[in-house]
C-alpha cells in the first residue's frame, strides 16, 4: 500500500501522551515524524516504569513504547539559542508541528505558532493544552486525571453512591489524552487537505477540557435535553435495557440488547416469550422505566446455565454478548490473533495500529526510537557536517 501521508514531515515537540498519540497515528499513516527530545532525559514517559523493556542504559518504560512507534528521535536542547535555531530550521522544512507546551511557553524560543508560520506560511501548527489558547483557565496546566474530574467523566463513571465501592472513578486509561490526540490528528488531516486547495497552513487549538466535554456524547446530550445530571450507574446503560453484565452459572457475561426485536429473542431464549407483549417490557422506553424488574427476571434466567452455553445461544439468536476479559485474555483471543494486533519490532512487544486501508495495515515499520537515535541523520538534512554536529554535542546543544 502507498502510505497516505508519504512525503509529509511532522516535527513533534510534544511529550507524554496526547501529542505523541497524535503523531504516532500520523507516523502509522506514512508521515516522517521527527521527535525532538531533551538531551540526556527525553520524553518524561521514557522513565514512567516499571514495567521496563530492556536493561541498563537501554531500559525504557512500557508506557513510552505505547505511543512512540514510527518516529525518529533527535535530541536537541531548544532552551539554548543554537538548539532553538536548529528546531526553527527543521520547522521551515516541515509540513506539521505538534506541541503541547503551556500557552505562550514556546514564544521565548521563537517556536510559537505565529513565529513558525511567519517563516513557513504553509506550516500547520497543532497546539495541545489543558484548556485551550484562551479563556480564564488558559494558563493552567491540564492533566488527564484532572480533566476527567472537571469535565464530567468521573461523575458518570463508577458505582452509585450508597453501594459498596460507590463513588466517582477515573477511566482505566487516559481517555482524554487519547481522544485529544485523535481529534488533533483529524484536524491536521483536514488542514492538510485544505492546504492543497488554498496553499495556506493553519494553527490548530486543541484543549483536553473541550475534548472531554465533547466525548461525553449521549450522556452530555441527556443532560442538555433533560436538565438533569446523569447518575453513576456502574455497568448499566442510561438509555438501553437490558444492556449490562449478568451472572451465568459459572462466570459473568455481558448481554447488550439494542432493540425490541433482540429483546423478543432474548425473552424466547429465557422461556418467557410473553415478556415481549407485557406493556412493562414491550418497548425499550418501558424497560428503562421498569429496569429493576426486567433485570431481575433476566438475571434469574441467565443464572441457570453456564456462560459458554449462553454465548452459543445468544450468538445464534443475533443478540450481542461477550465475556469480561483481562487484557491478557483479550490479547490471546482468536480475533486479536487473526487481526495481528500484537507486533514485535526490534525485540519490543507492541500493539499494532487498528487502521486498515484496502485490506492493508497502516502500521509504521519504525520501532519506538532510542533517545537521540536519529540526531545525526536529522541534522545532516540541515547540511550540518560531522564536525559541526560534534561541536554542538560538546556544547550540550544536541545529544
Amino acid at each position: 500500500m502507498t502510505s497516505p501521508l508519504a512525503g509529509i514531515r511532522v516535527l513533534d515537540l510534544s511529550r507524554v501522551l496526547a501529542g505523541p498519540w497524535c503523531t504516532q497515528l500520523l507516523g502509522d499513516l506514512g508521515a516522517e515524524v521527527i521527535k525532538i527530545e531533551r538531551p540526556g532525559a527525553g520524553d518524561d514517559t521514557r522513565h514512567w516504569g516499571p514495567p521496563w523493556h530492556g536493561e541498563g542504559e537501554k531500559r525504557v518504560a512500557a508506557y513510552f513504547l505505547s505511543a512512540n512507534r514510527g518516529k525518529k528521535s533527535a535530541a536537541i536542547d531548544f532552551a539554548k539559542p543554537e538548539g532553538a535555531a536548529l528546531v526553527r530550521k527543521l520547522a521551515e522544512r516541515s509540513d506539521v508541528v505538534v506541541e503541547n507546551f503551556k500557552v505562550g511557553g514556546l514564544k521565548k524560543f521563537g517556536l510559537d505558532a505565529e513565529s513558525l508560520r511567519a517563516a513557513n506560511p504553509r506550516l500547520i501548527v497543532a497546539s495541545i493544552t489543558g484548556f485551550g489558547q484562551d479563556g480564564p483557565y488558559a494558563d493552567r496546566a491540564g492533566y488527564d486525571f484532572i480533566i476527567q474530574g472537571m469535565g464530567g467523566m468521573m461523575s458518570i463513571t463508577g458505582l452509585p453512591d450508597g453501594q459498596p465501592g460507590g463513588g466517582p472513578l477515573r477511566v482505566g486509561v487516559a481517555v482524554v489524552d487519547l481522544f485529544t490526540g485523535m481529534y488533533t490528528a483529524t484536524a491536521i488531516l483536514a488542514s492538510l487537505f485544505r492546504r492543497e486547495r488554498t496553499g495556506e497552513g493553519a494553527h490548530i487549538d486543541m484543549a483536553l477540557f473541550d475534548t472531554q466535554i465533547a466525548v461525553l456524547a449521549n450522556q452530555v446530550s441527556n443532560a442538555l435535553v433533560s436538565g438533569n445530571d446523569p447518575p453513576r450507574q456502574g455497568n448499566t446503560h442510561p438509555n438501553i435495557v437490558p444492556y449490562q453484565p449478568f451472572e451465568a452459572a459459572d462466570k459473568p457475561l455481558i448481554v447488550a440488547v439494542g432493540n425490541d426485536r433482540q429483546f423478543g429473542k432474548l425473552a424466547e431464549l429465557c422461556g418467557h416469550p410473553e415478556w415481549s407483549a407485557d406493556e412493562r417490557f414491550s418497548t425499550n422506553a418501558a424497560r428503562v422505566g421498569n429496569r429493576a424488574e426486567i433485570v431481575r427476571l433476566v438475571g434469574e434466567c441467565i443464572r441457570q446455565k453456564p456462560a459458554a452455553e449462553w454465548f452459543e445461544k445468544l450468538d445464534a439468536a443475533g443478540i450481542p454478548a461477550g465475556p469480561i476479559n483481562t487484557i491478557s485474555e483479550a490479547l490471546a483471543d482468536v480475533q486479536a490473533q487473526h487481526r495481528h494486533m500484537i507486533r514485535t519490532m526490534a525485540g519490543m512487544p507492541l500493539i499494532g495500529s487498528p487502521m486498515r486501508i484496502d485490506g492493508d495495515r497502516t502500521d509504521s515499520d519504525l520501532p519506538p526510537p532510542a533517545l537521540g537515535e536519529h540526531t545525526e541523520e536529522v541534522l545532516e538534512a540541515l547540511a550540518l557536517d560531522g564536525s559541526e554536529v560534534e561541536r554542538l554535542r560538546s556544547a550540550g546543544v544536541v545529544g
